[in-house]
């Protein structure tokens, strides 16, 4: 069964939140039709799948939508961020898109939200979106523009099975199943070193299990930024400002990638988990100094390169095997949030690519994109 063909201005694949982001400001810029298809039944694209304990790494007023706050503007009184700017809930992020989405985009009668629907393309230009429920077709002709909002391609723990071997009688857990656990363990191995695997960390150290009981098999350390750096609000205008300047600083300084990251970390730029590992990645991952002395007290902490096999009472890993606990939870943190994909333009022809051009700022990236082709 197929409708009638959309012939909307811009036709966007994906409903998350550089998606959101891009709608939101190609609205409040131009007068253009939109229509929104994503293989999820809401917008907010991973967050729909994100470990209940999930907030965002920097403050919210960084995050959400232009036309619409997510901040609250409110401090954190208690807990390793407090002091600083609250951080948004995956439910409040969540609500934040929900809300866009059906008190915004809709109404307006500019946009056409297709959830639950893939979409793929013809030679001639037209695409076709097909409900993943009923079957149904629609065809899509975008007089303007395809923008591809499912670059980012983030990796969710839930949605994939591990990349390692896990044998009979080993019990691993994506980050969602952890907060509902059904017996305790005599040890937890975290494995993977990116944000979800710090949020598993901290989380299981702030429920109260010791560091001595928490594993972390950590493939490549990763350089970390300090959130007081980047706090909004006027009254850090100063700070927030000397950290942008410090940065400058340091890279016209610079005579080597090694040299620039030393550099960064004696400005009080950036931190790394231990003094006498140098980090070899940088993903953006943002913690307050309160969390890292929390990470800190994981004393075993594997750094043997990626695991290949979870046996019973041994783990094989690139760099050799070590022994294991056989009552120990293993909790898949390997997902990538940010897979690396090869140099293309954000704009060429008849597609826009939304992608990262403001580093560690998705949103605002795919805003300022929006911008552009708008004016």
């Amino acid at each position: 069964m197929s409708t009638a063909p959309l012939e909307p201005d811009y036709l966007v694949i994906g409903a998350g939140g550089t998606a959101m982001a891009f709608v939101d400001t190609l609205l409040s810029e131009s007068n253009a039709s939109v229509v929104i298809a994503d293989r999820r039944h809401r917008a907010g694209g991973h967050w729909n799948d994100a470990y209940p304990f999930v907030r965002l790494h920097q403050p919210s007023a960084y995050y959400g939508v232009a036309s619409r706050e997510l901040s609250s503007w409110s401090t954190d009184a208690t807990g390793p961020n407090a002091g600083m700017y609250s951080l948004a809930t995956g439910p409040e992020v969540l609500a934040h898109f929900d809300a866009v989405m059906h008190e915004r985009f809709l109404p307006s009668g500019r946009v056409t939200f297709l959830p639950n629907h893939d979409v793929s393309a013809s030679a001639d230009g037209a695409h076709t979106a097909t409900s993943l429920l009923t079957g149904a077709t629609v065809e899509i002709r975008p007089r303007r523009k395809l923008v591809d909002a499912t670059l980012t391609g983030t990796e969710i723990p839930a949605r994939r099975p591990p990349r390692y071997r896990v044998a009979a009688g080993v019990d691993c857990v994506s980050p969602n199943r952890l907060a509902d656990p059904h017996r305790a363990y005599a040890r937890y191995t975290v494995v993977g070193a990116g944000k979800t695997a710090i949020d598993t960390v901290l989380w299981l150290l702030t429920q109260g299990v010791s560091g001595d009981r928490i594993r972390w098999i950590m493939p490549r350390d990763a350089w970390l930024l300090d959130r007081a750096n980047f706090q909004p609000g006027f009254e850090n205008f100063p700070t927030t400002s000397g950290y942008l300047i410090t940065q400058f600083e340091a890279i016209a300084a610079a005579t080597s990638m090694d040299g620039l990251f030393a550099d960064l970390e004696q400005r009080g730029v950036l931190m790394r988990l231990d003094p006498a590992v140098t980090p070899q990645m940088y993903h953006c991952a943002v913690v307050s100094r309160s969390e890292l002395a929390l990470l800190r007290q994981v004393g075993d902490v594997v750094r043997l390169g990626r695991l290949q096999a979870a046996e019973r009472d041994h783990l094989v890993l690139d760099g050799g095997t070590v022994p294991a606990d056989p009552d120990t939870l293993y909790v898949d943190c390997s997902a990538c949030a940010i897979p690396a994909h090869g140099a293309q333009p954000v704009f060429a022809g008849g597609r826009i690519a939304l992608q990262m051009i403001r580093v560690c700022q998705p949103l605002f990236s795919a805003a300022v994109i929006a911008w552009v082709e708008s004016h």
